[in-house]
């Protein structure tokens, strides 16, 4: 391989730009050192401390007693662990791989770009849904008539999911739902309510906007029981799973990007074949501040 740093150059570039998950857009990196722990080994660990804050002071209305009370400020911090993408290893021939032109990087390495890119963005949904219904995370199941066996997506339910929001006060402004697939079709048929209001036609417009949702598609979101309750992830669809739509305020969401790293076995180990090993690692996060602000309908 000549000139192997822009080889690995390239990908983190098209790890970076070529994003399949619109919804994760706009919320900034976390601004946390990576720290590696283990370098090397089996075990090797990205991590990365972040400050945390749930203070609220008191807000006296109305006072007139001096002098105010004194209200201590109190906080912490998490140490947070990236997930680990490692791709297998691709067999190249010396033929493939000489010359460092773009086209031929993007050829060769476009296969291992596009799965990291599918598991991570897949794995961040699964992080970012809540696990089961609770007073600060709402999961409600979808109400619309059953068909083939499943209840579909309703503009009520979209409503009744604002509203449980709404009785946590999370911020107005930044709510996006990324409705599975089903329920954006669901969504489709019921012309009465949405119309041609789905359909963006001039690329670069925004996301449409329904019962304050920042409305956004994606083909992987996570499995729910029929009892509302997250499956693992990577679980086998069973009798009964749906796949369900996730809600999020921006605000809470937690995003980093990790180390990049290549690796590389040339072709004068293997004289036979004349054949090189190419795969890659890579380490991404996107999780929840805490368990709060994030919704999700079954």
């Amino acid at each position: 391989m000549n000139f192997p740093e822009i080889w690995v150059a390239r990908v983190i570039q098209n790890l970076t730009n070529q994003s399949v998950a619109p919804w994760l857009d706009g919320i900034p990196e976390l601004d946390a050192d990576v720290t590696v722990l283990e370098a090397g080994s089996a075990s090797e660990l990205t991590v990365i401390n972040i400050p945390r804050a749930n203070f609220n002071p008191d807000v006296l209305v109305n006072n007139s007693v001096y002098p105010i009370p004194v209200q201590a400020y109190t906080d912490d911090s998490v140490v947070l662990s990236l997930d680990k993408y490692q791709t297998k290893a691709t067999s190249v021939s010396d033929d493939q791989i000489i010359g460092s032109a773009y086209d031929k990087i993007d050829a060769t390495t476009r296969s291992h770009t596009r799965a990291i890119l599918t598991k991570k963005f897949k794995k961040a949904i699964h992080s970012i849904a809540p696990t089961s219904d609770a007073a600060a995370t709402p999961v409600i199941a979808a109400t619309g008539p059953v068909v083939n066996g499943v209840a579909t997506l309703t503009y009520e339910d979209l409503v009744a999911l604002k509203g449980r929001l709404d009785a946590d006060e999370v911020d107005p402004s930044g709510r996006r739902i990324v409705l599975s697939t089903k329920h954006w079709n669901d969504l489709l048929i019921d012309r009465k309510n949405f119309g041609d209001k789905l359909v963006n036609y001039n690329t670069g417009m925004p996301a449409p906007m329904i019962a304050g949702f920042e409305l956004f598609q994606y083909n992987g979101n996570p499995l729910f029981t029929s009892a509302g309750v997250k499956k693992a992830f990577g679980a086998v669809v069973a009798a009964g799973d749906r796949e369900g739509s996730v809600a999020f305020w921006t605000g809470g969401i937690a995003k980093k990007t990790g180390l990049t790293k290549q690796y590389f076995e040339p072709a004068s180990s293997d004289t036979a074949n004349q054949a090189n090993l190419l795969n890659y690692r890579h380490y991404f996060m996107a999780i929840p501040f805490e368990s709060r602000f994030i919704a999700a309908i079954y």
